[in-house]
């Protein structure tokens, strides 16, 4: 495995970046229509977004760089799009499919057994009246109307 921090670009990392914002869009539009539930986005996060910088490092590991991060193996692969082959695409996509495999199997047994235990949610009383009030004793945040609050350099507004 490469990491890609270390073997791109500045310009390419921004284009890395760019590009999972519109994954992370594109798999929560997705869990929306399959009505997945992950209110931490967690899924979409990393699997989605994990799953794009593995393969964008594949499309855009510089030789020079994969060379002086790893070195003493001068012929290691590198990315696709940077005159590399197709090698270290084929071993992230092995990648990929090992560790979507090995979380599907291990968090799969767990999820099923807290569902089992009756764990896993909470009731759905308490999510709409509030974990704070009804798990921790009290708010997190309290919100008032009309209050003051100071901006800062004596200036105040009311909200």
């Amino acid at each position: 495995m490469i990491v890609g921090c270390s073997v791109v670009d500045p310009w390419a990392a921004i284009i890395c970046g760019f590009v999972a914002a519109w994954v992370l869009i594109g798999c929560n539009l997705l869990a929306e229509k399959l009505k997945y539930d992950d209110p931490l986005e967690a899924a979409q996060l990393h699997g989605g977004c994990g799953t794009w910088g593995i393969l964008f490092t594949a499309l855009f590991a510089k030789k020079e760089y994969v060379n002086e991060v790893y070195p003493g193996l001068p012929n290691r692969p590198y990315g696709l799009f940077m005159g590399g082959g197709g090698k270290l695409l084929a071993a992230h996509v092995v990648q990929i499919l090992a560790i979507t495999a090995w979380v599907s199997v291990t968090m799969g047994a767990v999820f099923f057994v807290l569902h089992k235990l009756d764990l896993l949610r909470t009731p759905p009383d308490e999510e709409m009246e509030g974990l704070d009030a009804t798990s921790h004793g009290g708010l997190a945040c309290e919100f008032h109307e009309k209050e003051e609050r100071k901006l800062g350099f004596g200036s105040a507004t009311t909200v």
